[in-house]
């Protein structure tokens, strides 16, 4: 059984450190010693707001209330241990009482797992939780961020990314020839993944329905590397919950990729074009059996110039966000609905 609830005041909560962080314009970065002291101090000055389950990180403005961060505390259901996760309240929340917040759920990558308590931190290292938290944006998503346990005894470290080959001049940087070097595990993916944590995550979301003004059908799931993985697991499984989903340098199970197409959700896929970890191909080969199984939008950036951290850029800039915002779940239509074709929770 899971249980859910606010964690107690050891650690209760994170607050920002008064360091000023200015907004990321185009590729333009906050220094990265500035950027690591402020992740440094989020667990040092946790519980400075004693037993409210929430810090500030952000003041007041134009009328709003701050954005907020959160420890909630559950058990959960594959490891039967105590953990925790992040969530996340926008700019907003507390003013705009009558507005149903869309969610975000973010998946890490393998280098940010955890044990669920001390560790928690780690996961503000990359995605939209630090860039609203650390850096300060105003992204106006409800967010939740679980940990990834650590991997059991036996499983395999990642093997080391190959350098990418030098290009000639005006030649793109690498080949797209599906299989020429086949990934080094099964279809589900790299060992020990999110897959094994699903009913965990659809805990995390049921709970944030019902207990904060969110909106379901604005739920969005992206994640990177390992979280690319998970997201497509995720999207595969459980195609009638979400609005849209974006995996980032992850690739699908050839197995369930047909679920997402026949659901017809949407999917914006990206992926480094010098990524020595997951191979572009290897994505590119999802993409295209998304399209093979009827998908009619499958939507596939590749960043050329960029290797495995494809992310930075994705996460920094605006366009996933709107492109989330534009998507609503579609529901089946009443006809469907009573005739038991297609589903909905």
């Amino acid at each position: 059984m899971m249980i859910w609830g606010l964690s107690g005041t050891r650690d209760n909560s994170f607050a920002a450190a008064a360091v000023g962080s200015a907004a990321r314009r185009g590729r333009a970065t906050e220094p990265r010693r500035r950027a690591r002291l402020r992740r440094a101090l989020l667990l040092a000055i946790a519980g400075v707001c004693g037993a409210a389950p929430f810090c500030s990180a952000q003041a007041q403005v134009d009328g709003r209330t701050h954005a907020q961060l959160a420890r909630k505390r559950y058990v959960s259901t594959a490891t039967g241990k105590e953990r925790e996760y992040l969530l996340y309240l926008p700019a907003g929340y507390e003013t705009e009482k009558g507005k149903k917040w869309p969610i975000i759920l973010f998946l890490h990558g393998g280098g940010e797992r955890g044990d669920g308590l001390g560790d928690l931190e780690k996961t503000l290292k990359h995605g939209p939780i630090m860039e609203a938290w650390t850096k300060e944006r105003d992204l106006p998503f409800v967010m939740i961020g679980p940990q990834l346990p650590d991997p059991g005894p036996g499983v395999p470290e990642r093997p080391a990314a190959k350098k990418a080959p030098a290009a000639a001049p005006g030649r793109p940087p690498l080949s797209r020839q599906s299989g020429s070097d086949p990934p080094r595990w099964g279809d589900e993916g790299p060992p020990s993944g999110w897959w094994l944590y699903e009913k965990d995550l659809l805990g995390m979301v049921d709970d944030t329905l019902r207990n904060y003004r969110t909106d379901p059908d604005r739920v969005y799931v992206t994640g990177l590397s390992y979280g690319g993985f998970g997201t497509w697991y995720m999207a595969a499984a459980h195609p009638e919950r979400w609005a849209a989903v974006a995996p980032i340098c992850g690739a699908g199970n050839p197995k369930l990729i047909s679920r997402i197409a026949e659901a017809k959700l949407p999917i914006w896929i990206f992926q480094g074009g010098r990524d020595g970890v997951v191979r572009p191909e290897w994505t590119l080969a999802s993409a295209a059996a998304l399209e093979s199984a009827g998908h009619p939008d499958v939507r596939f950036t590749v960043h050329e110039d960029m290797g495995h951290n494809v992310w930075l850029r994705v996460y920094e800039g605006w366009d996933l966000y709107n492109w989330f915002l534009s998507h609503r779940r579609q529901r089946p239509s009443p006809a469907a609905a009573a005739s038991g074709d297609g589903r909905q929770d």
